[in-house]
Parts: structure tokens; C-alpha cells; sequence
């Protein structure tokens, strides 16, 4: 320490303030970093009182005061002054805290060498120096490989420690020094160097960690080096130790620590950038994505403690897409793709046969290369026998580097790519639609940043998996957040403005896919993918515009009918009896079900006994509760309370109301409205004519019931009602406006459609001008029959003539009447009331 006293000396040399400055800060630096290296003077621990850990602990505080009150440019010139007894004391520090390893019989070498007593060094003396050692790396720029070797060694011996050998805050300040050491690495000058290779990711545009430069630049680029093969077995097991600090805390259950897990991921994020060359982390791949992905599985199940951290879990989340953004780039992979280059072919295909024979050479150059690879290879193992020495070699114009890669390189070639990109399907599609709808907001934004990395840079490589990006972004389009609906939204803007058509094939493949899923998901009561499935389609529908549902449900009265089916499925009064069994246990218990389902019959009894023999008359019999205020008619039908939340509703409402505005807009297939809403119809006609059937021939309703299954027909009927009610109301203003405040944040018009006001129905959503006299009348005629054809339906006498209760007087000229059950007039009141708020809202 003398010795470099001397040699600093020469820094101070001239009269200025800088110098005065820098003589004071290392007359400090000076004391401080004696009275740390008084502690290796006399290594017995017995000597070692309180007072002196008292003493060092107060020599590293006042060291750690200097260090972050000097700037970085004078605390430069004295780095490896002040490093030396940092070093010393974190060695020391790790030494008396690792377990000794086993030698039971003395069988060991080192058994026979006489142990020297170990520096005990307190956890507060240890964490101090942790403490400076990440301020002085934060404020100063490593000299040389070898000094980053240095560090790297300490700081690993230091992060292999067990939770049992050292405390939370060693082990999390181990892993932010690891940190710092990375970020006090920057591009060299060079402009050929590798380093230039490495991406501005989103995580360190943002970052906020001080950034330290020197005039001075190493000998050899330290990112370079951190590239290379030499350092391939570091950068695996650092990758390695913070996976596994993260993995050991999360096992630990309550007891673990949630920042540490989320010190771990952020190091590890900044680890995957700084090395950021896909050839260096290839090969790491299959691990860390199977670590990550066991993070994210564990969130499913996992709430509370260390594996419950929202933080962690989204930090896991941006370090697995920024990992496969580095190594599944498209541009880095592409050329070993043969879809790419059969679209290439295509793109720039000829008739003249030197262009295509060229193409053809072209598509044949990867696999020329391999072999070319395998020719080294043979020649590399006859090298010995051809008296030719390996540097010979490795200098020979005519040799491919690539099949000369080590054990820590992987060849990513066109099998790899889609070997890896159907495992990250898997894990993605396990994964990614459940933390779509997490309750975190963190989370939700960490997975529409890291699915906005996957599509914008593996769209090709990761082109299984992007229908399901896709999906999960349009969930998040309908998020409760504004923050994350409006992000959403923007970058659907930038999808549709930079890849429409490709966009648009998409959409049809993601409608053909949640048509099937949706029935499944509401019928297994799983309610979060069941609004998950309805966003999706929502804004599928809303995005696409009206030319896209009439192409999809106008293509035949097949797919119409199953549409509105798998609706009718979903709405059904059926539903709420669908699910397995232990899910309706947990869901519904048993006595609350029935007590609440008496409560409603009592209300009907109780209600007015006239029925609905006039409209002008009429009383809902449901307590006032249970039915909604008229800003939110239609609104949710009775039974569905026992199904899905609000939420759920209004999710498959507004699929319907969209499809009713989309069809009623769509100018070049006119009347689509009225062949839909036929469909529904339909059913009512059905029970219509039953009912007419009974009349003609003075038969009992409770012959009737259990002759034809009236409970059936009434319940379709009713759900029919629901579904004509949601699809007209989305023709209203007040539907207009919910759509256009629910995708304010997209800034694109919705395509082709057209809305209409309540009073000329002439404004046109895309342009600010009128529609022409004919076209008004035309939309004006087309909205009258498809309303009065609904109204003609619902004001049947046949309908209003169901009886709501046993003392009806429509019951007592048959026999037999009080046998019928209870639920039958529960069905009938709900018709009624389904009806009578669509008259209502009229």
C-alpha cells in the first residue's frame, strides 16, 4: 500500500482543483483502506473482539461514505488501491462461512497440511464491504481481463454459498456486485469489434443504473471477451447461479426471499444483454428457458411468499423474451430457414434458367456448408498423421470455423430452430394465456412486453407460437388496466400499419380457434379463460370490421347456426350445472344454491297473480335488485348469476352487439342482419307453435310439460331472447359509444364500418360525411324489419299466456295443475322478464 502511495503521488502533481481534490479523496481512501488491512495482520480469531469488528465495520461504512460522495473521475486512478482490501476481506468473508468438505478418514492431501486459523468476519463487516465494492464498480471501469477474472472468481465463491452459510443481505449484495461489475462494461472503440453486435434491449434503454465511462480503454474489449468461447463456461455458470438462487428461495417457501429472487432476474436480465450474441447463449438455451418456464408454471399455483413475487414473475418474464430475442432472432436465423428461402424464391423468381439454377444453388449452400464442416473434421483427425500441427491449420485460408466449434457452441442450424421453437411453443402455450389474465397489473405489463419482443423480433422463428401471442395481446387489449389496454392497442396500431395482410390471415385463424374453445370453457366453469376466449373474439371482431363477420357467418346457414349455437351454449340456463364436480363444490356451495333459488320463487309467488295478460299491467316478478337501471339495458339475464361473473357477460354481450353492428354495417351484403337474427328466432316460433298446438287442443299444461318437454323449450326461447336483445342493442348509440371508449387507443378507424345515429343514422365512423338519400333508406328499412320482426315474436299472445304461478287462473279448468313444479314457472317468469326489458328498453 506504501508502494502505491508513492506512484499516486504523481496524480497530484500541478496546483489545480482538481488535484487538491483528488490528494484530499486519497488521503481518505488511504486511511480507510489501512484500517481494513490491519484486520489480515494477526489472522487468530480469539484476537478479534467486539470492539475490532466494532472498528471495522465503522472503517467500512466511512469507506463506503467516500465512495459515493467522490466522483467517478477521481476515484478512477485509485480503483486497484481501493479493490485490493475489498478483495482480501470478501475472500476472508467467504472463507469462514463455507462449509468445510467432508474427510472423514484424513484420505485428503490437504488433510496433512496444517490448518491456519480463518479471519472471522462478522455479517455486518462482510455486508459493508459488499456494499463498497458494488459502489466503487458502479463509479469505475475495469482495466484489464484479468482483473475482471479477479473479481469474477470472488464474487462466485461468494454466490455458491447456501442460504444456511450466509445471510439475505450477503447473498443478495454478492449478486447486485456481480451487477455492477456488468454494467461498468461498454463498447470499445473498435469499429470491427464483436461488440458492435450487441442490441439496445428495451430492459437497458430504461435502466436506470449509473453509467460510468473512463478516457482510458483496456487492452482488449471486455464485452468481446465476455462473447467469446473463453468465457463461455462463465457466462453458463453465472446463468446457472442466478436461476438457481431464484429456484432455492422459491423452494423455500415463506421463509424465502423475494428479493433476492427479484436481484437474481434483473442481474440475469442484465447478463443476457450485455453478453447479447446468440451464438454465446445458444447453447445455454434449453436450460434457462426450462428454468423460466418452471418460474412461471410455479406462478399458477404459488401466491404468497418468495414464489408469489409479482416482481420476480415479471422479471422472469422479460429475461425469458429478451433470452429468445437474442438467440431466435429472425435476421441471425432466417437464412437457415427453407420457408424463408422458398418465399425469397418465389419473390424473385424468373423464367430465365440461370436465375433459377442460381436460386437452386443458393438453397443448397447450407447444407454444402455442413458438409463442408464434416470435411474439416476428417481433416482435422488425419492432421496427425499428415505431420500438420493445428496452428498450421487454423491458419489456412480454406478451413471452416465453424466446425471447429467447442463444446460450448451449438450449430443453429434449420433443425434446431424448429426442434427449440416447438419445445418454447410448449412452455409458452402452458404458460403465457393464464398470466395474460394474472391479478397483477405487473404482470400483465411484463407479458405484453415480452410478447411485443417475441413478435416484432422471432416472428419467423417463433412462428408456431405467434397465433398464440397474438391471442394473449388481445386479451390484453380489454384489460381493466387503462395503462395496459392503451399499450395494447397501440401496438396492434403498429402491427396493422406494418404487416396488415398478414395480420388479417391471423385474425381468421384466431376466430376458427376460439370457436371451438370457448363453449368448453364456460361449460368447465373456468371462468378466466372464458373471458379470455370472448376478449379474444371481441376484438377479432372489432379489428377485422364487418366484411370479415360476413364472410365467416354469412359463408353458409351452417357456420351461422353454429355460432349462434356455441352462444346459446354459453348463455344457457343448462350452463350453470356444467363443470366437474369439484369445481362446482369449491364454486357453489351446495345450500346457498338452493336457498337462493326458493328466494327467487317466493318472489314470484308474491308478484302480481294478473300475469302478463297486457304489457301496460305488467310487474317483473323478480325483486327490484335483479333488475338493472336503464342505462345498462339489456343487461344480464337472471339465471346467468349462476354461471359467470358480471365480467363474463359483458365479454359475450359484446361479441354479440358487435356482430349485430357488424352485420347491419356491412354495405355490400344487405339484409345479413335478418338472416342471422332468424336463426334465434326461430326457437321462439318453435315454442310459439307448441303453445298453439296446446290451445287447439284443450290440453293440460301439465300434460303439455311432460309430454312435449316444455322446461327445454322454454329455457332455448329465453336464451334466444338474450342473444336477439345483445344483438339489437348493439345497433344503439349507447353501443357505438361503450366501443369506442373500450379501443380509444388504437388510432385506427374501424374498417369499413358504419355507424348510425339514433335520429338519421348517417355518420360514417371512417369519413365525416353524409350518406346518400338512398343508402339512409335502405338502413333505415333494413333496421325496421329486423326490429319488427323481433317485436312481432315477442308480442305472441301465446307467450304471455305461460303461467307464472299455481294460483294462475288459467290452471283451474285443468286438472292435475298443482303438480307442476316450480321451475316451470320460474322458466316462464324469466322469458317474460328477458322479453319485457327489451320492450323496455325500446
Amino acid at each position: 500500500m506504501e508502494d502505491y502511495n508513492f506512484k499516486a503521488v504523481g496524480y497530484f502533481d500541478g496546483d489545480g482543483e482538481d488535484s487538491r481534490r483528488s490528494s484530499s479523496i486519497f488521503a481518505e481512501l488511504k486511511h480507510c483502506c489501512l484500517e481494513l488491512l490491519q484486520l489480515f495482520q494477526n489472522p487468530n480469531p480469539k484476537n478479534h473482539s467486539n470492539n475490532s469488528s466494532s472498528s471495522s465495520s465503522a472503517a467500512t461504512s466511512q469507506l463506503l461514505q467516500l465512495l459515493r460522495r467522490s466522483p467517478p473521475s477521481s476515484l478512477q486512478p485509485f480503483f486497484d488501491y481501493a479493490l485490493f482490501p475489498l478483495l482480501l476481506l470478501l475472500d476472508a468473508a467467504v472463507g469462514c462461512r463455507a462449509s468445510p468438505k467432508d474427510d472423514p478418514d484424513g484420505s485428503s492431501l490437504m488433510s496433512a497440511v496444517p490448518k491456519v486459523p480463518l479471519l472471522q468476519v462478522s455479517d455486518q463487516v462482510a455486508e459493508g464491504v459488499l456494499d463498497c465494492l458494488e459502489e466503487l464498480l458502479t463509479k469505475c471501469v475495469l482495466a484489464s481481463v484479468d482483473q475482471m477474472v479477479v473479481i469474477l472468481k470472488k464474487l462466485t465463491s461468494g454466490a455458491l454459498l447456501s442460504p444456511l452459510e450466509a445471510s439475505e443481505e450477503f447473498r443478495v449484495g454478492i449478486i447486485k456486485c456481480f451487477r455492477a461489475l456488468l454494467l461498468c462494461l461498454h463498447c470499445c472503440t473498435d469499429e470491427v469489434c464483436s461488440c458492435k453486435q450487441i442490441n439496445d434491449l428495451p430492459m437497458l434503454l430504461g435502466q436506470k443504473y449509473p453509467v460510468s465511462k473512463s478516457d482510458s480503454e483496456p487492452e482488449q474489449c471486455l464485452l468481446a471477451f465476455l462473447q467469446s468461447e473463453s468465457a463461455s463456461a462463465a457466462v453458463g455458470h453465472w446463468l446457472s447461479l442466478l436461476l438457481k438462487a431464484a429456484d432455492v428461495e422459491a423452494a423455500r417457501g415463506h421463509r424465502g426471499s423475494a428479493t433476492l429472487r427479484v436481484e437474481a432476474f434483473k442481474t440475469l436480465r442484465v447478463l443476457i444483454a450485455k453478453v447479447g450474441n446468440a451464438d454465446a447463449l445458444a447453447f445455454f438455451l434449453p436450460g434457462v428457458i426450462c428454468q423460466i418456464g418452471k418460474v412461471l408454471h410455479m406462478s399458477k399455483t404459488m401466491i404468497s411468499g418468495a414464489a408469489g413475487s409479482t416482481k420476480a414473475l415479471e422479471q422472469a418474464i422479460l429475461s425469458l423474451a429478451e433470452f429468445l430475442s437474442i438467440v431466435l432472432k429472425d435476421d441471425k436465423n432466417i437464412p437457415g430457414l427453407s420457408e424463408f428461402q422458398d418465399n425469397i424464391t418465389v419473390c424473385h423468381s424468373s423464367k430465365e434458367k440461370s436465375l433459377v439454377s442460381f436460386l437452386d444453388e443458393l438453397r443448397q449452400l447450407p447444407s454444402k456448408i455442413q458438409d463442408q464442416g464434416e470435411v474439416v473434421v476428417q481433416n482435422l483427425s488425419e492432421a496427425p498423421q499428415k505431420s500438420t500441427s493445428m496452428p498450421d491449420i487454423r491458419k489456412s485460408g480454406t478451413v471452416n470455423l465453424e466446425g471447429m466449434r467447442g463444446t460450448l457452441r451449438v450449430n443453429r442450424s434449420k433443425d434446431w430452430i424448429v426442434s427449440t421453437s416447438a419445445h418454447i411453443n410448449k412452455i409458452l402455450s402452458a404458460t403465457f394465456p393464464l398470466l395474460a389474465c394474472h391479478p397483477s397489473k405487473k404482470v400483465r405489463q411484463g407479458i405484453l412486453a415480452a410478447i411485443q419482443t417475441l413478435l416484432v423480433n422471432c416472428s419467423y422463428t417463433l412462428r408456431e407460437s405467434r397465433l398464440l401471442l397474438l391471442e394473449c395481446v388481445c386479451v390484453l387489449v380489454c384489460d381493466d388496466s387503462e395503462d395496459v389496454s392503451s399499450a395494447a392497442q397501440a401496438f396492434f396500431g403498429y402491427l396493422f400499419s406494418s404487416n396488415r395482410e398478414h395480420l388479417e390471415h391471423d385474425f381468421a385463424a384466431i376466430f376458427s380457434r376460439v370457436i371451438e374453445k370457448i363453449s368448453h370453457a364456460v361449460l368447465g366453469n373456468d371462468e378466466s379463460m372464458g373471458l379470455s376466449h370472448a376478449r379474444k373474439l371481441l376484438v377479432v371482431i372489432y379489428f377485422s370490421g364487418p366484411q370479415f363477420v360476413a364472410a365467416h357467418l354469412l359463408h353458409s346457414s351452417v357456420t351461422a347456426a353454429r355460432f349462434l349455437d356455441i352462444f346459446a351454449l354459453c348463455l344457457s340456463q343448462n350452463t350453470i350445472f356444467a363443470g366437474s364436480l369439484d369445481k362446482l363444490v369449491t364454486a357453489k356451495p351446495p345450500s346457498a344454491g338452493y336457498m337462493h333459488s326458493i328466494a327467487e320463487m317466493k318472489a314470484i309467488r308474491d308478484a302480481s297473480s294478473e300475469g302478463f295478460e297486457s304489457i301496460e299491467t305488467t310487474k317483473v316478478p323478480y325483486p327490484p335488485k335483479n333488475l338493472p337501471s336503464a342505462y345498462e339495458l339489456p343487461g344480464m339475464p337472471p339465471w346467468f348469476v349462476y354461471i359467470g361473473s358480471q365480467k363474463l357477460y359483458k365479454a359475450l354481450a359484446g361479441v354479440l352487439r358487435l356482430v349485430g353492428l357488424s352485420l347491419f354495417a356491412d354495405s355490400r351484403n344487405e339484409g345479413s342482419l335478418s338472416v342471422i337474427i332468424d336463426i334465434p328466432l326461430g326457437y321462439l316460433r318453435k315454442l310459439i307453435s307448441e303453445i298453439r298446438t296446446r290451445q287447439y287442443s284443450m290440453e293440460s299444461w301439465e300434460s303439455w310439460y311432460n309430454r312435449t318437454g316444455s322446461g327445454q323449450l322454454v329455457r332455448q326461447a329465453s336464451t334466444a331472447v338474450c342473444i336477439l336483445n345483445e344483438m339489437i342493442y348493439g345497433l344503439s348509440d349507447q353501443a357505438i359509444c361503450t366501443f369506442r371508449r373500450m379501443f380509444q387507443y388504437s388510432n385506427l378507424k374501424w374498417q369499413e364500418i358504419e355507424e348510425y345515429d339514433a335520429d338519421a343514422y348517417a355518420q360514417h365512423c371512417k369519413h365525416e360525411q353524409t350518406v346518400p338519400d338512398n343508402k339512409r333508406s335502405k338502413a333505415r328499412s333494413h333496421l325496421i324489419d329486423s326490429i319488427g320482426s323481433v317485436l312481432h315474436e315477442y308480442l305472441s299472445p301465446e307467450l304471455w299466456t305461460l303461467p307464472l304461478d299455481h294460483t294462475d287462473s288459467r290452471l283451474e279448468s285443468y286438472s292435475g295443475g298443482g303438480a307442476l313444479t316450480l321451475h316451470f314457472f320460474n322458466d316462464n317468469a324469466m322469458l317474460h322478464q328477458e322479453i319485457y326489458l327489451f320492450l323496455h328498453f325500446l
